[in-house]
């Protein structure tokens, strides 16, 4: 068997708003809570498991989604129609608009908790060839 990612906990302020966010975001589905849990199933099986903490314990982190043109154009129009701050660069120098980077393009917003979430056509690097 392959070496797979299965789940990664997400510290979250609230668990069931910042999974709606991302889900709602990304055109997903929120699952039901399981304990201390509010998942989030991406297309490759990963599950985002977003957990309630006190603010204090929560340290900014960054995710990375990969998504096909069709599924970044419907992302991007929900951002865009929901008024989520979003920038072009991780330093947030370019407000408002997507890079195109690695012949695609890419975005990057803060969710809820202050996590730094990111929706990319094509991985760093480019399509190997």
């Amino acid at each position: 068997m392959a070496v797979e990612l299965n789940h990664v906990i997400v510290h979250a302020r609230d668990n069931r708003v910042s999974a709606e966010f991302l889900a709602g975001l990304l055109g997903l589905e929120v699952g039901g809570e399981w304990g201390p849990f509010v998942a989030v199933v991406l297309g490759n099986g990963v599950t985002l498991d977003f957990a309630s903490v006190p603010a204090e314990g929560i340290t900014a982190q960054h995710y990375a989604f990969l998504v096909s043109e069709e599924e970044f154009d419907a992302a991007y129009a929900r951002i865009t129609r929901r008024g989520v701050e979003h920038y072009a660069d991780p330093r947030r120098q370019r407000p408002g608009t997507i890079n195109r980077n690695d012949g695609g393009r890419g975005v990057y917003f803060m969710d809820p908790a202050g996590h730094a979430m990111e929706l990319i056509t094509v991985p760093y690097g480019g399509r190997p060839s």
